[in-house]
């Protein structure tokens, strides 16, 4: 193709870590600062699937948790992690888990691993958001 589109190990990361960026990059997910405002993601992870329309700057209105958010809640999604403190920063991973700051908790949210993660049809879309 005429590029190189090889990883590159940061000097400074561990080899688990370095292992880390590569396989969520395998594993796919987005990176929610390339979707426009509006866009309504469906992240399925373990044992729950949650539905969140962006917003601006990173925010959401999230629903899918019985406790946490049973009703869409606004909240500021910071990315995704792989259950440790390292944040890969407005990314949404599959095999990685979901940290959100919620209103009403003071200590970010973070969900099971990811399994899927799915835009929703325009149509979809339009019946989401009258609901919320």
């Amino acid at each position: 193709m005429g590029h190189n589109s090889f990883f590159v190990p940061h000097p400074n990361l561990s080899a688990e870590v370095n292992h880390q960026i590569v396989q969520s990059e395998i594993e796919g997910g987005v990176y929610l600062s390339d979707l426009p405002p509006a866009t309504v993601l469906q992240i399925q992870t373990q044992h729950h699937c949650y539905t969140a329309v962006l917003l601006e700057d990173g925010s959401a209105l999230i629903s899918g948790h019985p406790e946490f958010c049973p009703e869409p809640t606004a909240v500021a999604i910071s990315g995704s992690t792989w259950g440790g403190t390292m944040l890969k920063r407005s990314f949404v991973g599959r095999g990685m888990r979901l940290e959100f700051s919620h209103p009403g908790y003071r200590t970010p949210i973070v969900t099971s691993s990811i399994q899927d993660i799915r835009e929703l049809s325009s149509a979809a879309r339009l019946r989401n958001h009258a609901a919320v």
